[in-house]
């Protein structure tokens, strides 16, 4: 048992139990010096490297034991990626995830625009240098015409079944002039696709059985659709809600969130812009047929861009567990909710993250993203920069102490154990598992996440 597992689970305990105060965070720059960064992402049980996609064709790695910036790209695919040359070109790379099983086969997959400005999807391996990646490994899973520039999507993610997720945009140009979105036909644009990449040689990709169209009418590899143009998806890896951050046009931003067992929901667009009616084609404005967003907010002041953004699970900041960050790329606003049985709760204007420590601004905000402690960074795409959100006081490392040995004397012993008692409380406080009562089994959970021995 780890510290970082105990550290958690005490945090998870006191927040339930309401015992802890409400902790004031920061944001703090941890590296700079990146070409347009878009995305954020970690290799699964690797907690000293943060990986960020430059949209103008690279992988970069952040070393996070001393927040340094790698100067060889883990990946270098600029030759083939089209666009991607400014911070306004929609296209480039854009999209990044590994594999679950990262550790044993070296697989992750990138989302890009190439050459001929259509959306390719490839599988690469990493070399036997586990900071570069093999290059000339790509494996085509799936190539997806563009007839426009714009909307591109480029968010990839794996739910908590292993099976891959795709967010597309609506093809691009204004008001979907191809009514994609709405079309579960031949037309895989404007959508949340959902595949299985593990398949035999030669076999780019396969359908998963539970898919919403599979045996009627409507592609297969479809799991949502009605999106404009979703700009970062997010799985929740404790409860698999699906978040997506959909960019408006010219009225509203919205933030839907569904649960994982939800299949074919139709989220409006091109009839529908968050709750609003547009008055176009292609289905019928306010049906109970449509999924609804959960927020959504009028552009203007609060922005013209939303950013999706990911649920806090790390262990630094207790009080934040199960929130969900996000913000919007026109504006500095970052903001957080909680998502509960369909709907939201303690929604915040997070102004305080606005200028990080050392007075560097938080601006143009392109992505969020977790490592694989749970910890919350955030992409700056204009200013090249990182930055990571943290407590107030300062920020703290996840795994500083052997297991169990929480004073650090090589022992684990009682007085280790005083510690952990010491977080636990009494009276109603001291109910964990929610039944009534103070007791034993309290207690029990609570030694649960205790170390055994000193490593």
């Amino acid at each position: 048992m780890s510290f970082k597992n105990l550290l958690c689970g005490l945090g998870l305990i006191l927040a339930a139990a309401g015992q802890t105060n409400a902790q004031s965070i920061d944001t703090t720059r941890v590296a700079n010096g990146l070409s347009r960064p878009v995305e954020i992402a970690h290799a699964p049980g690797d907690d000293s490297r943060l990986f960020v996609v430059e949209k103008i064709g690279r992988i970069r790695i952040i070393n996070l034991e001393t927040n340094t910036l790698l100067s060889t790209p883990f990946l270098d695919i600029n030759s083939i990626v089209g666009g991607g040359s400014s911070t306004s070109d929609e296209r480039g790379l854009l999209g990044l995830a590994f594999h679950p099983d990262y550790a044993q086969n070296g697989y992750f997959f990138v989302y890009y625009t190439n050459n001929s400005s259509d959306t390719q999807i490839s599988r690469y391996s990493v070399s036997q240098n586990p900071n570069v990646a093999d290059s000339g490994s790509a494996k085509s899973i799936m190539n997806i015409d563009q007839p426009y520039s714009n909307h591109n999507g480029g968010c990839i993610k794996f739910d908590n079944d292993g099976y891959l997720l795709i967010g597309t945009g609506d093809g691009g140009s204004a008001n979907d002039p191809g009514n994609r979105s709405q079309d579960i036909t031949n037309q895989l644009l404007g959508k949340i696709l959902r595949i299985d990449i593990d398949t035999a040689p030669g076999v780019p990709y396969a359908i998963p059985a539970d898919n919403p169209f599979v045996g009627t009418t409507g592609d297969d590899e479809i799991l949502h659709y009605g999106l404009r143009n979703p700009w970062k998806i997010y799985v929740d890896p404790e409860t698999c809600d699906l978040y997506i951050g959909d960019v408006g046009q010219n009225a509203r931003e919205e933030i839907d969130i569904v649960s994982c067992d939800v299949r074919g929901a139709n989220f409006g667009w091109r009839c529908m812009e968050a709750n609003g009616c547009t008055g176009l084609s292609g289905c019928t404005c306010n049906s109970a047929s449509l999924t609804d967003p959960v927020y959504s907010y009028n552009q203007g002041s609060n922005g013209y861009s939303v950013t999706g953004g990911v649920v806090y699970r790390g262990c630094a900041i207790p009080d934040l567990q199960g929130t969900y960050f996000f913000a919007d790329y026109g504006s500095t606003n970052i903001w957080s909710l909680r998502y509960s049985n369909g709907g939201y709760t303690g929604f915040l204007n997070r102004n305080e993250l606005e200028t990080a420590s050392g007075g560097y601004g938080v601006d143009n905000i392109s992505s969020f993203g977790t490592d694989a402690n749970g910890e919350v960074y955030i992409a700056d795409q204009s200013g090249g920069e990182i930055f990571k959100i943290i407590p107030s006081s300062g920020d703290v490392s996840c795994e500083t102490y052997p297991t169990g040995d929480i004073n650090e004397d090589c022992l684990v012993d009682g007085t280790d154990l005083a510690i952990v008692l010491g977080f636990w409380g009494t009276g109603n406080g001291g109910d964990v598992d929610g039944d009534g009562t103070t007791g034993g089994s309290d207690l029990a959970i609570v030694l649960g996440f205790w170390g055994q021995t000193c490593e």
